[in-house]
């Protein structure tokens, strides 16, 4: 076991089952976004939970500018993670940014994984007319990347209500910022960059790994069309529409985000 990797991504371990289930947080966020959900999960599973080198409580002097530069980077600390524990017939749950991380991850480890579980993703956030629609102009995701650059408070308010969607629900959207605002605004920014004007509709139909696409309602961040494009170029996928608005169903809606993902392990022999 390769402790400096565990100390890296913080990871923990937890649960009392033998298949692995690798929760991956999305933009901005760390492993305790996954609190309302992963208890359901305890008593079946063994559930592994980190954070992404630059946030929560990771290792920062392991932040590499070039390294996070690209997704790629944050692929290679999954598998790394992976391999450090020791992991196979890996079930991966990620939210947004981190649901392509792991697909990432998978096209160069395949055999390190059973299942997919994407919660929100997205392949690409520009759009690029006709063929797609990914629910940004480049000059509103450059705009973004400015604001940050000049407020990164005000650009944690505003991006965070736009997040989660719910304005009945200003808890969530608390919730949310703070995390945001306890990330270093520069790492923040890189990440932003990173994962906002990636394109990886490219390596959608290379994925062997099953895959279930959990879409959300009234999602600003991955609209319907995007998860109906995802579900219509990767293979072996399932796509479901959820009851629960926003794009981050584990924080504001995990008793559906649980029974969602547990529908779909059921219906799998691991």
């Amino acid at each position: 076991m390769n402790q400096s990797i565990l100390t890296r991504n913080h990871v923990k371990v937890r649960g009392n089952g033998t298949t692995p289930i690798v929760f991956a947080p999305g933009f901005g966020c760390d492993q305790s976004v996954w609190d309302a959900v992963v208890p359901a999960f305890e008593d079946e599973y063994q559930l592994i939970l980190f954070d992404y080198v630059g946030a929560g409580n990771s290792d920062l002097r392991a932040y590499d500018m070039n390294r996070y530069s690209t997704l790629d980077g944050y692929a290679q600390d999954v598998i790394d993670i992976c391999e450090a524990l020791d992991l196979s017939k890996i079930v991966f749950v990620g939210h947004s940014v981190g649901a392509v991380i792991g697909m990432l991850a998978s096209l160069r480890r395949p055999e390190l994984f059973s299942q997919l579980i994407m919660v929100g993703p997205s392949p690409c956030y520009l759009n690029d007319p006709p063929e797609y629609y990914g629910g940004f102009e480049e000059d509103q995701l450059l705009g973004l990347i400015e604001m940050m650059e000049k407020n990164y408070i005000g650009w944690a308010t505003v991006f965070a209500a736009t997040v989660v969607n719910q304005p009945d629900r200003p808890e969530i959207k608390e919730e949310l910022e703070s995390r945001f605002c306890s990330t270093d605004p520069i790492i923040a920014r890189q990440f932003a960059k990173a994962a906002f004007f990636s394109d990886h509709r490219k390596d959608l139909p290379k994925v062997t790994v099953p895959s279930l696409i959990l879409q959300c309602s009234n999602d600003v961040i991955a609209p319907s069309a995007v998860g109906e494009y995802m579900q219509k170029h990767l293979p072996y996928s399932t796509l479901i529409q959820m009851k629960a608005n926003g794009h981050c169903p584990h924080m504001s809606h995990p008793e559906e985000t649980v029974q969602l993902i547990r529908d779909y392990l059921n219906a799998y022999v691991i």
